[in-house]
């Protein structure tokens, strides 16, 4: 057991040590996948078993592949912008470029070794985030008109890492289950917001206190099994975590300050159409409806119903469940290099009516295209290299400034591109 942790702890601490930046999430919050080998293959992985970083997704994959381990980090460019067009005297319109913090760096890593009968690892992961930073900021107008002053720079900045301990074991020869405790930690930052203050609960924490960080503790379960040869099937559950309060923005997030991580359910496939090819396939779905700070749509003060911005049961940024489906290939070239091919389309979980609001947070992106090749080094160790293509998409709002008693509309857009490198070793 202490050979065990010797060697899981480096590169967990190497991973811990670089985790600084945001991982700026394609469906909704959530990446389209978790590991370089998955992300070349639109992000399927419940069903097909590759590397250490299968557990990230679905803990049972511990049971089916080999004991190793993988590092990864991964490149990040979104590009994320506003219009505001049509309000009286044209005083809040204008063209804006969230795009200040250009490009981030996500880092990944998991470990596994067979104890005995069983499976243990860890997993280690940004399993989402946002950013958006405004140069222009777009509520500026509010500020000075409000205020007296401008707020400077406006949008957010929040990080997710996920820790997860796993544990799996085979309950028939073709068939395993598995379990992993989410070790979570986030943080977040909003600036430039201050022109919302008369819709707050609490003014003083609603914008431009810095980070603010919050810890919980949630799990993951899971189900892998053989159903014939060439095909195998699995599913996993990731419940709901319960996270501690950002208190410097309990103005801000419902239920004075709360975020919790959504519940996703993932169900998934893989077939051997051939000796050398798999294709693979998950359905997805993420419950943001379930998180009051990210799926209230209680109107604002002023408003039948309306509740402060950080009150209980306050409003959130809107969105909805999304479905999310994930569809991919591998092909075996020849002995030492793999090519691999992905799509992933999730719905848009932003309503066209809570733009506004989710200039801030514009996850609006729904098609996403990848690609990706993992060359072997030896019989132990490979290389694995990815791109994703997020396909720019615009939703254009409707009647989404009536929260503030005005005419016009907010359009949000979004379109990014990743690139990302990782290291698979095998024992």
């Amino acid at each position: 057991m202490n050979k065990l942790i010797k060697k899981s702890v480096l590169p967990t601490a190497i991973l811990m040590a670089v985790v600084s930046q945001s991982a700026f999430a394609t469906n909704g919050m959530a990446p389209t996948g978790l590991g370089q080998a998955h992300k070349a293959i639109g992000g399927a992985a419940a069903g097909t078993p590759i590397n250490t970083m299968s557990m990230a997704t679905n803990p049972a994959a511990g049971a089916f592949i080999d004991d190793g381990w993988d590092v990864g980090l991964e490149v990040f460019k979104p590009n994320r912008s506003a219009k505001i067009a049509g309000t009286p005297f044209g005083f809040l319109d204008g063209d804006f470029t969230g795009d200040e913090d250009s490009a981030f760096l996500i880092p990944e890593g998991g470990y596994k070794r067979t104890v005995g009968k069983y499976a243990v690892g860890v997993t280690v992961y940004g399993n989402g985030g946002m950013n958006t930073n405004f140069a222009d900021n777009p509520f500026d107008p509010l500020c000075l008109a409000g205020l007296g002053r401008s707020c400077g720079n406006g949008g957010i900045d929040f990080q997710q890492l996920f820790i997860s301990p796993a544990f799996a074991a085979k309950i028939t020869e073709n068939q395993s289950v598995g379990i992993s405790a989410n070790l979570v930690y986030q943080k977040f930052k909003a600036y430039g917001l201050d022109a919302f203050g008369a819709l707050s609960s609490s003014p003083a924490n609603l914008s431009g206190n810095g980070y603010d960080s919050a810890t919980g503790i949630g799990a993951s379960i899971g189900w892998q099994a053989k159903a014939s040869d060439d095909v195998m099937v699995g599913a996993s559950y990731r419940f709901k975590t319960k996270m501690g309060k950002f208190d410097k923005y309990k103005g801000l997030f419902a239920d004075q300050g709360q975020m919790d991580v959504p519940a996703a359910l993932t169900l998934g496939m893989s077939w051997k159409a051939g000796s050398k090819t798999t294709v693979s396939a998950d359905v997805q779905r993420i419950f943001y409806s379930d998180v009051g700070s990210i799926g209230n749509k209680t109107p604002t003060p002023g408003f039948p119903g309306g509740v402060a911005f950080g009150g209980t049961d306050g409003p959130g940024f809107g969105w909805n469940d999304q479905d999310v489906i994930k569809v991919g290939v591998r092909h075996q070239l020849n002995p030492k290099v793999a090519l691999m091919a992905g799509y992933n389309h999730g719905n848009n979980p932003v309503p066209e009516n809570n733009t506004l609001l989710n200039i801030i947070s514009p996850a609006v992106v729904e098609d996403h295209l990848s690609l990706g090749a993992e060359w072997k080094l030896d019989d132990k160790s490979s290389i694995i290299a990815s791109y994703t293509h997020t396909f720019s998409n615009t939703l254009e709002g409707v009647n989404s400034l009536a929260g503030l008693g005005l005419s016009g509309e907010a359009d949000i857009k979004m379109d990014q591109d990743a690139i990302g490198i990782g290291y698979s070793r095998k024992f």
